[in-house]
């Protein structure tokens, strides 16, 4: 069976084809869920947040502009929810990053770098909003600038220099910490 587009999906859920918004659900929860995960730290929130934005994206799915990416699109939706919860429950500081490969470390190694994991996550939770944004995408969802620009709707060199910025103060915020990368 040949996929359908998203353009596709869209189009025959303003028809009235249920499976077809179902499809793009299943296709996008993932990401949007960890988004938000990323951004408000506790699991039940952020699937609060994801199934908000598919309820949003539903509502709002005429509104969609089939000449951009509907991946940008939803995504875009998904940070406006992200902040606005974060606004409402006042969960600015708060931030987690993961670490990857902590199961071939050694206990030692594993509890340091867990160590290390808090203290970046809670210098990122200090960051502005603005700031916090521009490094989630890019560092833990690996977003080009372009699809950043996308998504932010702000231009590519606003994007770069928010991330520019965003890295310059976490350093910072490290080094205080007595952290040397």
């Amino acid at each position: 069976m040949k996929e359908r587009t998203d353009a596709v999906l869209v189009d025959q859920s303003l028809k009235g084809d249920n499976r077809a918004f179902e499809t793009l659900v299943l296709k996008y929860e993932k990401p949007v869920y960890n988004l938000a995960l990323r951004m408000v730290r506790v699991p039940e929130d952020a699937e609060d947040i994801a199934q908000t934005v598919f309820v949003k994206a539903y509502e709002k799915l005429d509104s969609y502009n089939p000449a951009h990416r509907f991946f940008s699109w939803i995504y875009r939706i998904a940070v406006n929810e992200s902040i606005n919860f974060c606004k409402r429950n006042k969960r600015t500081d708060d931030y987690e990053s993961g670490v990857t490969g902590v199961d071939e470390l050694t206990p030692e190694e594993s509890f340091k770098a867990g160590e290390l994991s808090e203290y970046v996550g809670d210098a990122i939770g200090r960051l502005k909003m603005d700031y916090r944004l521009v490094l989630v995408l890019k560092h833990f969802h690996d977003f080009t600038y372009r699809e950043m620009s996308e998504i932010l709707q702000i231009p590519e060199k606003t994007v770069k220099s928010r991330l520019f910025t965003a890295r310059q103060q976490l350093k910072v915020i490290l080094e205080k910490e007595g952290i040397r990368g």
